[in-house]
């Protein structure tokens, strides 16, 4: 559940942290984003979806100021730097947040779960088209066909998609779908900008909360009531699922680089999946773990690089 595709800035790993440290961190990044789903089922049982994106977004912004703040970190300059950001926030955060949010009023978030793991496949049927360095081979052109079988799998296709939502499993592929589009477009607009990376994804989320700030007044009404649980549960979505997650990538990406960092993907829907099971009580037909397996095999087949 990638939320930031901000350049990365290489940062030297400090030698004096224990050989584990990383794998831990991994493991925290893993549950912390395949919980998120959960999260957001309960956030939306008292709050609208515009207004539980809202407060996350306020709150995973708060931690990432926080952390500039430590670090004595400015927002980047420039106009022209803002409006990419700008468009990366909406496509990154804005956009995938709310439909995430929208969905699961109507599907399990089980089902958002594995709807997420999509995202490798869309980014590399879209990064042949967009990014003419990116040629495909033999096993990822496997890998996206696999992939998207599975999701017919997950989906039920052989069955007419009987007992499917069809509008809220569109909103959750649609979701899916943005985040390979704005890393796509942040790779083509904004790299070499010379910015930290921290300090990117502050003005990101900063600028996703405005957009989010202008629109759910316009769509929803003023709570009459504080719903204590759904408000924790959208404050542990922004602190942890938006803001410290990102902070955990970050360090992630630095130490071990993005290839492993980026694996965290393939156990965000099964950790997804168990607490939608385990927590909310969701039915689970045997096609729904099948099916994943199957996503996540073809997506990390279109992971796979041509040696040389």
């Amino acid at each position: 559940m990638t939320t930031t595709a901000a350049p990365r800035t290489p940062v030297r790993a400090s030698a004096r942290r224990p050989a584990p440290d990383w794998r831990l961190r991994f493991g925290a990044l893993s549950l912390i984003w395949g919980f998120s789903f959960l999260l957001i089922k309960v956030g939306t049982r008292g709050y609208a979806p515009f207004q539980v994106t809202l407060g996350r977004l306020v709150f995973g912004t708060a931690v990432l100021a926080a952390a500039m703040a430590v670090k004595r970190q400015r927002l980047p300059r420039g106009a022209r730097t803002w409006g990419h950001l700008a468009v990366a926030a909406f496509l990154l955060n804005a956009l995938p947040f709310s439909l995430f949010a929208y969905s699961e009023l109507t599907i399990p978030s089980t089902l958002a779960g594995i709807c997420n793991a999509t995202s490798p496949l869309w980014g590399m049927a879209l990064s042949v088209v967009a990014l003419s360095e990116d040629r495909p081979t033999r096993v990822r052109v496997a890998g996206l066909g696999i992939g998207f079988l599975g999701v017919l799998t997950v989906l039920g296709a052989w069955e007419g998609f009987s007992g499917l939502d069809a509008r809220g499993t569109a909103m959750a592929l649609l979701a899916s779908l943005s985040y390979p589009v704005g890393w796509i477009y942040v790779r083509r607009t904004l790299a070499g900008s010379g910015s930290s990376h921290l300090s990117m994804t502050g003005a990101q989320l900063l600028l996703a909360t405005a957009q989010l700030a202008v629109v759910t007044p316009l769509f929803t009404s003023v709570p009459t009531r504080i719903s204590p649980l759904p408000l924790l549960a959208v404050a542990a979505l922004g602190a942890l699922g938006t803001g410290v997650a990102v902070l955990i990538q970050y360090g992630l990406v630095a130490e071990v680089g993005p290839t492993t960092a980026q694996m965290v993907t393939y156990f965000i829907p099964v950790i997804a999946t168990a607490a939608g099971v385990a927590v909310l009580g969701e039915s689970l037909r045997w096609s729904t773990p099948v099916g994943a397996v199957v996503v996540l095999t073809g997506a990390a087949l279109t992971q796979v690089r041509r040696r040389g």
